[in-house]
Protein backbone atom coordinates (compact mmCIF):
# COMPACT_ATOMS: atom_id res chain seq x y z
CA UNK A 1 0.00 0.00 0.00
CA UNK A 2 3.04 2.41 0.99
CA UNK A 3 4.22 1.61 -2.50
CA UNK A 4 1.31 2.65 -4.37
CA UNK A 5 1.19 5.74 -1.89
CA UNK A 6 4.64 6.29 -3.23
CA UNK A 7 3.47 6.11 -6.92
CA UNK A 8 0.55 7.84 -6.59
CA UNK A 9 2.42 10.78 -5.09
CA UNK A 10 4.80 10.93 -8.08
CA UNK A 11 2.44 10.54 -10.83
CA UNK A 12 0.26 13.85 -9.03
CA UNK A 13 3.79 15.16 -8.61
CA UNK A 14 4.90 15.01 -12.04
CA UNK A 15 1.35 16.16 -13.29
CA UNK A 16 1.15 18.82 -11.63
CA UNK A 17 4.79 19.99 -12.47
CA UNK A 18 3.38 19.84 -16.52
CA UNK A 19 1.05 21.58 -16.14
CA UNK A 20 2.79 24.28 -14.41
CA UNK A 21 5.18 24.04 -17.38
CA UNK A 22 2.74 24.34 -19.67
CA UNK A 23 0.97 27.05 -17.75
CA UNK A 24 4.40 28.95 -17.43
CA UNK A 25 5.03 28.12 -21.53
CA UNK A 26 1.59 29.63 -22.46
CA UNK A 27 2.22 32.52 -20.04
CA UNK A 28 5.58 33.24 -22.18
CA UNK A 29 3.59 32.52 -25.76
CA UNK A 30 0.87 34.69 -24.58
CA UNK A 31 3.17 38.07 -24.28
CA UNK A 32 3.51 38.37 -28.12
CA UNK A 33 -0.34 37.08 -28.93
CA UNK A 34 -3.79 38.15 -28.83
CA UNK A 35 -5.51 37.28 -25.60
CA UNK A 36 -7.65 33.95 -25.46
CA UNK A 37 -9.04 31.03 -22.85
CA UNK A 38 -6.24 29.81 -20.45
CA UNK A 39 -5.77 26.08 -22.38
CA UNK A 40 -5.16 23.02 -20.59
CA UNK A 41 -2.42 20.24 -21.65
CA UNK A 42 -2.71 18.53 -24.37
CA UNK A 43 -6.41 18.92 -25.01
CA UNK A 44 -6.05 22.93 -25.94
CA UNK A 45 -9.47 24.55 -25.11
CA UNK A 46 -11.68 21.50 -25.41
CA UNK A 47 -14.17 22.63 -22.63
CA UNK A 48 -14.57 25.70 -24.23
CA UNK A 49 -15.82 24.25 -27.90
CA UNK A 50 -17.58 21.12 -26.22
CA UNK A 51 -21.38 20.86 -26.99
CA UNK A 52 -21.82 23.12 -29.32
CA UNK A 53 -20.72 23.90 -33.08
CA UNK A 54 -17.23 25.19 -33.59
CA UNK A 55 -18.66 28.21 -35.96
CA UNK A 56 -20.73 29.00 -31.92
CA UNK A 57 -17.65 28.44 -30.14
CA UNK A 58 -15.42 30.77 -31.45
CA UNK A 59 -18.27 33.31 -31.68
CA UNK A 60 -18.53 33.29 -28.08
CA UNK A 61 -15.11 33.60 -27.33
CA UNK A 62 -15.06 36.41 -29.52
CA UNK A 63 -17.75 38.00 -27.48
CA UNK A 64 -15.30 37.70 -24.59
CA UNK A 65 -12.07 38.49 -26.30
CA UNK A 66 -12.26 40.65 -29.08
CA UNK A 67 -12.15 40.04 -32.74
CA UNK A 68 -8.49 39.08 -32.30
CA UNK A 69 -7.58 35.91 -30.05
CA UNK A 70 -5.61 32.77 -29.90
CA UNK A 71 -7.35 28.85 -29.47
CA UNK A 72 -5.44 25.71 -28.96
CA UNK A 73 -7.21 22.58 -30.72
CA UNK A 74 -5.60 20.28 -29.35
CA UNK A 75 -1.78 20.67 -28.85
CA UNK A 76 -2.24 23.04 -32.11
CA UNK A 77 -2.48 26.83 -31.63
CA UNK A 78 -4.80 28.84 -33.90
CA UNK A 79 -5.06 32.74 -33.79
CA UNK A 80 -8.77 34.02 -34.89
CA UNK A 81 -9.64 36.54 -36.97
CA UNK A 82 -13.47 37.63 -36.21
CA UNK A 83 -15.45 40.41 -37.85
CA UNK A 84 -15.38 42.52 -41.24
CA UNK A 85 -13.05 45.30 -40.10
CA UNK A 86 -10.21 42.79 -39.00
CA UNK A 87 -10.54 40.97 -41.90
CA UNK A 88 -10.09 43.63 -44.59
CA UNK A 89 -7.47 44.73 -42.72
CA UNK A 90 -5.18 41.29 -43.35
CA UNK A 91 -6.58 39.88 -46.15
CA UNK A 92 -6.86 43.45 -48.24
CA UNK A 93 -4.99 45.92 -46.95
CA UNK A 94 -2.28 43.59 -46.20
CA UNK A 95 -3.30 40.71 -48.77
CA UNK A 96 0.29 39.42 -49.89
CA UNK A 97 1.64 38.87 -45.71
CA UNK A 98 -1.47 36.63 -45.15
CA UNK A 99 -1.72 35.14 -48.63
CA UNK A 100 -0.37 31.47 -47.16
CA UNK A 101 -2.27 28.31 -46.81
CA UNK A 102 -2.94 27.60 -43.17
CA UNK A 103 -1.57 24.06 -41.76
CA UNK A 104 -4.86 21.63 -41.84
CA UNK A 105 -3.70 18.63 -40.31
CA UNK A 106 -6.77 16.47 -42.38
CA UNK A 107 -5.33 18.33 -45.57
CA UNK A 108 -1.79 17.44 -44.81
CA UNK A 109 -2.37 13.88 -44.78
CA UNK A 110 -5.21 13.14 -47.72
CA UNK A 111 -3.07 15.63 -50.01
CA UNK A 112 0.40 16.04 -49.06
CA UNK A 113 0.58 19.79 -50.11
CA UNK A 114 0.21 18.93 -53.51
CA UNK A 115 -2.60 20.53 -55.62
CA UNK A 116 -4.23 23.95 -55.92
CA UNK A 117 -6.67 24.64 -52.28
CA UNK A 118 -3.56 23.42 -49.80
CA UNK A 119 -0.50 24.23 -51.45
CA UNK A 120 1.75 27.15 -50.53
CA UNK A 121 4.70 29.22 -51.97
CA UNK A 122 5.86 28.81 -55.45
CA UNK A 123 3.59 25.76 -56.26
CA UNK A 124 0.63 27.81 -55.06
CA UNK A 125 1.78 30.39 -57.19
CA UNK A 126 1.75 28.58 -60.41
CA UNK A 127 -0.73 26.33 -59.98
CA UNK A 128 -3.05 29.25 -59.40
CA UNK A 129 -1.47 31.58 -62.15
CA UNK A 130 -2.45 28.55 -64.44
CA UNK A 131 -5.72 27.27 -63.20
CA UNK A 132 -7.08 30.75 -63.54
CA UNK A 133 -5.46 31.51 -66.87
CA UNK A 134 -7.05 28.15 -68.49
CA UNK A 135 -10.00 28.56 -66.96
CA UNK A 136 -10.69 32.46 -67.91
CA UNK A 137 -9.13 31.13 -71.68
CA UNK A 138 -11.94 28.33 -71.82
CA UNK A 139 -14.10 30.42 -74.18
CA UNK A 140 -11.58 30.70 -76.94
CA UNK A 141 -11.42 27.15 -77.34
CA UNK A 142 -14.74 24.65 -78.91
CA UNK A 143 -16.87 25.17 -75.94
CA UNK A 144 -16.92 27.80 -73.20
CA UNK A 145 -17.51 26.89 -69.82
CA UNK A 146 -20.77 28.98 -70.21
CA UNK A 147 -21.77 26.93 -73.19
CA UNK A 148 -21.13 23.98 -70.70
CA UNK A 149 -23.36 25.12 -67.74
CA UNK A 150 -26.51 26.18 -70.57
CA UNK A 151 -26.11 22.59 -72.12
CA UNK A 152 -26.31 20.92 -68.56
CA UNK A 153 -28.87 22.98 -67.24
CA UNK A 154 -31.11 22.16 -70.14
CA UNK A 155 -30.40 18.34 -68.54
CA UNK A 156 -31.52 19.52 -65.48
CA UNK A 157 -34.69 20.97 -66.42
CA UNK A 158 -35.69 17.35 -68.51
CA UNK A 159 -34.61 15.59 -64.80
CA UNK A 160 -37.04 17.69 -63.33
CA UNK A 161 -40.10 17.16 -65.34
CA UNK A 162 -39.97 13.39 -64.70
CA UNK A 163 -40.91 14.38 -61.66
CA UNK A 164 -44.19 15.46 -63.08
CA UNK A 165 -44.77 17.78 -60.20
CA UNK A 166 -44.57 15.16 -57.27
CA UNK A 167 -42.60 16.04 -54.07
CA UNK A 168 -39.11 15.62 -54.89
CA UNK A 169 -35.32 15.46 -52.72
CA UNK A 170 -33.54 17.96 -54.98
CA UNK A 171 -30.36 17.24 -53.45
CA UNK A 172 -29.15 14.37 -55.75
CA UNK A 173 -30.05 16.18 -58.77
CA UNK A 174 -28.52 19.68 -57.69
CA UNK A 175 -25.30 17.35 -57.01
CA UNK A 176 -25.32 15.08 -60.47
CA UNK A 177 -25.88 18.90 -62.06
CA UNK A 178 -22.90 20.55 -60.70
CA UNK A 179 -20.68 17.77 -60.93
CA UNK A 180 -21.37 17.43 -64.38
CA UNK A 181 -20.30 20.75 -65.43
CA UNK A 182 -16.75 20.51 -63.40
CA UNK A 183 -16.25 16.79 -65.56
CA UNK A 184 -16.95 18.48 -68.43
CA UNK A 185 -14.52 21.53 -67.90
CA UNK A 186 -11.83 18.83 -66.26
CA UNK A 187 -12.15 15.70 -68.56
CA UNK A 188 -13.93 17.19 -71.58
CA UNK A 189 -17.09 15.51 -70.79
CA UNK A 190 -20.46 15.02 -69.15
CA UNK A 191 -21.66 11.82 -67.18
CA UNK A 192 -25.59 10.47 -67.81
CA UNK A 193 -26.90 10.83 -64.90
CA UNK A 194 -27.55 7.31 -63.78
CA UNK A 195 -24.12 6.35 -65.29
CA UNK A 196 -22.96 3.70 -62.47
CA UNK A 197 -19.03 5.54 -62.28
CA UNK A 198 -20.56 8.68 -61.97
CA UNK A 199 -22.72 7.98 -59.63
CA UNK A 200 -19.62 5.81 -57.70
CA UNK A 201 -17.19 9.30 -58.10
CA UNK A 202 -20.47 11.61 -56.49
CA UNK A 203 -20.19 8.99 -53.80
CA UNK A 204 -16.78 8.82 -52.73
CA UNK A 205 -16.91 12.87 -52.91
CA UNK A 206 -20.20 13.15 -50.46
CA UNK A 207 -18.60 10.80 -48.31
CA UNK A 208 -15.83 12.21 -47.70
CA UNK A 209 -17.27 15.59 -47.04
CA UNK A 210 -19.57 13.82 -44.58
CA UNK A 211 -16.61 12.78 -42.45
CA UNK A 212 -14.32 15.97 -42.77
CA UNK A 213 -17.14 17.70 -41.53
CA UNK A 214 -18.01 15.55 -38.72
CA UNK A 215 -16.11 15.65 -35.25
CA UNK A 216 -14.37 12.69 -36.26
CA UNK A 217 -12.23 15.51 -38.45
CA UNK A 218 -11.85 17.96 -35.28
CA UNK A 219 -10.10 15.32 -33.45
CA UNK A 220 -8.19 14.38 -36.70
CA UNK A 221 -6.61 18.19 -37.03
CA UNK A 222 -6.33 18.33 -33.12
CA UNK A 223 -4.08 15.07 -32.70
CA UNK A 224 -3.61 14.13 -36.01
CA UNK A 225 -0.60 11.08 -35.46
CA UNK A 226 -2.81 9.50 -32.00
CA UNK A 227 -6.35 9.67 -34.96
CA UNK A 228 -4.16 7.84 -38.12
CA UNK A 229 -2.92 5.34 -35.58
CA UNK A 230 -6.86 4.71 -34.52
CA UNK A 231 -9.28 2.27 -36.39
CA UNK A 232 -12.09 4.03 -37.84
CA UNK A 233 -13.23 7.12 -40.40
CA UNK A 234 -9.71 7.97 -41.37
CA UNK A 235 -8.80 4.93 -43.06
CA UNK A 236 -11.83 5.27 -44.85
CA UNK A 237 -11.23 8.99 -45.34
CA UNK A 238 -7.87 7.58 -47.01
CA UNK A 239 -9.57 4.86 -48.98
CA UNK A 240 -11.77 7.42 -50.60
CA UNK A 241 -9.09 9.76 -51.83
CA UNK A 242 -7.03 6.87 -53.37
CA UNK A 243 -10.48 5.39 -55.23
CA UNK A 244 -10.52 9.04 -56.34
CA UNK A 245 -7.44 9.52 -57.42
CA UNK A 246 -6.92 6.41 -59.37
CA UNK A 247 -10.40 7.63 -61.05
CA UNK A 248 -8.87 10.95 -62.59
CA UNK A 249 -4.97 9.41 -63.15
CA UNK A 250 -7.52 6.86 -65.69
CA UNK A 251 -8.76 9.93 -67.51
CA UNK A 252 -5.32 11.31 -67.44
CA UNK A 253 -4.67 8.15 -69.27
CA UNK A 254 -6.92 8.00 -71.53
CA UNK A 255 -5.89 12.16 -72.43
CA UNK A 256 -2.44 11.47 -73.15
CA UNK A 257 -3.71 8.99 -75.66
CA UNK A 258 -5.43 11.29 -77.70
CA UNK A 259 -3.61 14.77 -76.70
CA UNK A 260 -4.14 16.84 -79.74
CA UNK A 261 -1.53 19.81 -79.20
CA UNK A 262 -2.93 21.77 -81.33
CA UNK A 263 -6.64 21.47 -79.72
CA UNK A 264 -6.79 21.28 -76.29
CA UNK A 265 -10.10 20.12 -74.62
CA UNK A 266 -10.11 20.59 -71.07
CA UNK A 267 -8.66 21.17 -68.03
CA UNK A 268 -6.17 17.62 -68.16
CA UNK A 269 -5.28 18.61 -71.70
CA UNK A 270 -3.93 21.73 -71.17
CA UNK A 271 -2.02 20.52 -67.83
CA UNK A 272 -0.49 17.94 -70.01
CA UNK A 273 0.44 20.05 -72.75
CA UNK A 274 1.71 22.67 -69.69
CA UNK A 275 3.95 19.98 -68.34
CA UNK A 276 5.03 19.15 -71.79
CA UNK A 277 6.53 22.52 -71.98
CA UNK A 278 7.56 22.58 -68.33
CA UNK A 279 9.73 19.51 -68.75
CA UNK A 280 13.09 20.56 -68.70
CA UNK A 281 12.54 23.08 -65.65
CA UNK A 282 13.56 21.42 -62.23
CA UNK A 283 11.58 23.79 -60.67
CA UNK A 284 8.52 23.72 -62.32
CA UNK A 285 5.83 22.34 -60.22
CA UNK A 286 3.64 21.38 -63.09
CA UNK A 287 4.28 17.38 -62.40
CA UNK A 288 1.29 13.96 -62.66
CA UNK A 289 0.63 14.14 -58.37
CA UNK A 290 -0.24 18.54 -58.89
CA UNK A 291 -2.76 17.19 -61.90
CA UNK A 292 -4.75 14.61 -60.11
CA UNK A 293 -5.17 16.70 -56.60
CA UNK A 294 -5.58 19.94 -58.67
CA UNK A 295 -8.60 18.21 -60.62
CA UNK A 296 -9.63 16.71 -57.38
CA UNK A 297 -9.89 20.18 -55.32
CA UNK A 298 -12.09 21.40 -57.94
CA UNK A 299 -14.30 18.73 -57.38
CA UNK A 300 -14.22 19.56 -53.76
CA UNK A 301 -14.45 23.11 -54.00
CA UNK A 302 -17.27 23.16 -56.79
CA UNK A 303 -19.38 20.25 -55.86
CA UNK A 304 -21.04 20.38 -52.62
CA UNK A 305 -20.81 24.73 -52.20
CA UNK A 306 -22.65 25.04 -55.38
CA UNK A 307 -25.46 22.48 -54.84
CA UNK A 308 -25.71 23.14 -51.41
CA UNK A 309 -25.95 26.71 -51.97
CA UNK A 310 -28.97 25.58 -54.84
CA UNK A 311 -31.00 23.77 -51.97
CA UNK A 312 -30.45 26.56 -50.13
CA UNK A 313 -31.87 28.79 -52.34
CA UNK A 314 -34.93 26.38 -52.91
CA UNK A 315 -35.37 26.65 -49.30
CA UNK A 316 -35.41 29.86 -48.47
CA UNK A 317 -37.92 31.12 -51.34
CA UNK A 318 -40.64 28.44 -49.85
CA UNK A 319 -39.98 30.47 -47.15
CA UNK A 320 -39.78 33.96 -48.46
CA UNK A 321 -42.91 33.62 -50.91
CA UNK A 322 -42.76 37.11 -52.21
CA UNK A 323 -39.50 37.32 -52.84
CA UNK A 324 -39.63 34.12 -55.42
CA UNK A 325 -42.99 36.16 -57.11
CA UNK A 326 -40.65 39.12 -57.85
CA UNK A 327 -38.24 36.76 -59.22
CA UNK A 328 -40.15 35.03 -61.39
CA UNK A 329 -41.52 38.59 -62.81
CA UNK A 330 -37.96 39.53 -62.85
CA UNK A 331 -36.75 36.69 -65.32
CA UNK A 332 -39.99 36.45 -67.40
CA UNK A 333 -39.18 40.24 -68.43
CA UNK A 334 -35.72 39.96 -69.08
CA UNK A 335 -35.45 36.49 -70.56
CA UNK A 336 -39.00 35.00 -71.56
CA UNK A 337 -39.35 31.35 -71.58
CA UNK A 338 -38.79 30.51 -74.99
CA UNK A 339 -34.83 30.65 -74.46
CA UNK A 340 -32.48 29.69 -71.79
CA UNK A 341 -30.66 32.51 -69.87
CA UNK A 342 -27.15 33.83 -70.81
CA UNK A 343 -24.36 35.65 -68.43
CA UNK A 344 -25.09 38.74 -70.11
CA UNK A 345 -28.72 39.03 -69.22
CA UNK A 346 -27.25 40.02 -65.22
CA UNK A 347 -26.79 43.17 -66.06
CA UNK A 348 -30.17 43.43 -66.94
CA UNK A 349 -31.76 41.64 -63.33
CA UNK A 350 -30.44 43.45 -60.68
CA UNK A 351 -33.01 41.69 -58.24
CA UNK A 352 -32.18 38.21 -59.51
CA UNK A 353 -28.69 39.45 -58.96
CA UNK A 354 -29.31 40.87 -55.56
CA UNK A 355 -31.26 37.40 -54.30
CA UNK A 356 -28.01 34.96 -55.34
CA UNK A 357 -26.15 37.17 -53.04
CA UNK A 358 -27.94 37.25 -50.54
CA UNK A 359 -28.92 33.55 -50.66
CA UNK A 360 -24.78 33.50 -50.22
CA UNK A 361 -24.95 35.52 -47.61
CA UNK A 362 -28.12 33.94 -45.57
CA UNK A 363 -26.57 29.90 -45.84
CA UNK A 364 -23.31 30.96 -44.96
CA UNK A 365 -22.54 27.73 -46.08
CA UNK A 366 -18.72 27.72 -45.25
CA UNK A 367 -18.53 30.30 -41.74
CA UNK A 368 -14.52 29.29 -41.35
CA UNK A 369 -13.08 29.83 -44.47
CA UNK A 370 -10.18 28.67 -45.41
CA UNK A 371 -7.08 28.45 -42.37
CA UNK A 372 -4.41 31.00 -44.20
CA UNK A 373 -0.59 31.29 -42.98
CA UNK A 374 1.25 34.45 -42.87
CA UNK A 375 4.22 34.27 -46.04
CA UNK A 376 5.96 37.68 -44.61
CA UNK A 377 5.94 41.07 -42.79
CA UNK A 378 2.78 42.32 -41.53
CA UNK A 379 2.56 46.10 -39.98
CA UNK A 380 0.74 46.35 -36.56
CA UNK A 381 0.39 42.19 -36.98
CA UNK A 382 -2.64 42.07 -34.31
CA UNK A 383 -4.55 44.91 -36.00
CA UNK A 384 -6.26 47.20 -33.94
CA UNK A 385 -6.60 45.01 -30.73
CA UNK A 386 -2.45 44.16 -30.13
CA UNK A 387 0.44 45.48 -31.60
CA UNK A 388 3.27 43.09 -32.42
CA UNK A 389 7.20 44.13 -30.96
CA UNK A 390 9.41 45.14 -34.10
CA UNK A 391 11.99 42.09 -33.90
CA UNK A 392 8.36 39.69 -34.17
CA UNK A 393 7.47 41.19 -37.53
CA UNK A 394 8.68 38.84 -39.68
CA UNK A 395 8.02 35.35 -41.42
CA UNK A 396 8.05 33.12 -38.21
CA UNK A 397 5.99 35.06 -35.80
CA UNK A 398 4.26 33.01 -33.86
CA UNK A 399 0.54 32.40 -35.22
CA UNK A 400 0.95 28.51 -35.07
CA UNK A 401 -1.40 25.68 -35.88
CA UNK A 402 1.43 23.43 -34.35
CA UNK A 403 4.24 24.27 -31.61
CA UNK A 404 6.35 23.19 -33.47
CA UNK A 405 8.57 24.29 -35.62
CA UNK A 406 8.06 27.69 -36.04
CA UNK A 407 7.40 27.66 -39.93
CA UNK A 408 3.09 27.23 -40.20
CA UNK A 409 1.84 30.40 -39.16
CA UNK A 410 -1.42 30.06 -38.94
CA UNK A 411 -4.69 32.16 -39.06
CA UNK A 412 -8.40 31.19 -38.86
CA UNK A 413 -11.33 33.74 -40.01
CA UNK A 414 -14.57 33.70 -39.25
CA UNK A 415 -17.52 35.68 -41.05
CA UNK A 416 -20.12 35.84 -38.63
CA UNK A 417 -23.45 36.67 -39.54
CA UNK A 418 -24.30 40.06 -39.78
CA UNK A 419 -27.83 39.84 -37.98
CA UNK A 420 -29.82 41.01 -41.00
CA UNK A 421 -33.11 39.06 -41.92
CA UNK A 422 -33.07 38.03 -45.29
CA UNK A 423 -32.97 40.30 -48.53
CA UNK A 424 -33.58 43.74 -46.95
CA UNK A 425 -33.41 47.07 -49.28
CA UNK A 426 -29.93 47.46 -49.13
CA UNK A 427 -28.81 45.79 -52.03
CA UNK A 428 -31.16 47.41 -54.13
CA UNK A 429 -30.25 51.05 -53.12
CA UNK A 430 -26.31 50.08 -54.40
CA UNK A 431 -24.91 49.62 -50.44
CA UNK A 432 -23.42 46.08 -49.29
CA UNK A 433 -22.90 45.60 -46.21
CA UNK A 434 -19.01 45.59 -44.43
CA UNK A 435 -19.15 41.48 -44.36
CA UNK A 436 -19.46 41.88 -48.23
CA UNK A 437 -15.24 41.66 -48.46
CA UNK A 438 -13.66 40.91 -51.85
CA UNK A 439 -10.51 38.51 -50.93
CA UNK A 440 -10.24 35.89 -53.34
Amino acid sequence: MELLGGAAALLLLFGLTCMLAWRQKLKRQHLHLPPGPIALPLVGNILQLRGKTLIQALLQIRDKYGPVFTVYFGMNRVVVLCGPEVLKQALIDQGDAFSGRGEFPIASVLFNGYGIIFSNGERWKQLRRFTLMTLRNFGMGKKSIEERIKEEAQCLVEELKTTKGQPFDPTFFFSRTVSNIICSVVFGNRFEYEDKEFLALLGLINENFRLVNSSFAQLLNSFPRLMQCLPGPFHLLKKNITDLKNFVSERVKEHQDTLDPNCPRDFIDCFLLKMEQESTNTQSEFQNENMVLSALNLFFAGTETVSTTLRYGFLILLKYPETGKKLHEEIDRVIGRDRIPAIEDRAKMPYTDAVIHEIQRFSDIVPGGIPHMLTGTAENLWLHCVSAPEEFQVFNFPLLIRTVPVRSNSVFFIFPKSGLSFLKSRHMTGELPAEALQTG
